[in-house]
């Protein structure tokens, strides 16, 4: 089996991986959001500030998950596109021989 086959191989296995476990991760987020907020609903004694920097720290660390799942992404996407430059650049070498 051809090394660069093994390598892309291994890209595709490590980025199924990575969203699977990102998609977990993001379930779990979400719903300890939504029990972060039910909870404040149901106490009436927490300060509306706290509410607030709850809301905006929900906001930041949900904005940080995108943007870490689209630098994946575009990382996976730069391998991928090398690896099937790659093929296309072996492909003519293969027929001269």
């Amino acid at each position: 089996m051809d090394q660069k086959q093994i390598a892309k191989q291994m890209m595709d296995f490590n980025k199924a991986a990575f969203d699977n476990t990102f998609n977990a991760m993001t379930i779990l987020q979400d719903q300890t959001e939504k029990l972060v907020f039910r909870f404040l609903d149901k106490a009436p004694w927490f300060p509306e500030d706290g509410k607030k920097a709850i809301n905006d720290w929900v906001r930041a660390y949900k904005k940080g998950r995108e943007d870490f799942k689209s630098a994946a992404d575009e990382s996976y996407k730069k391998v991928n596109d090398y690896f099937a430059k790659a093929e296309k650049e072996e492909t003519p070498k293969s027929g001269k021989k």
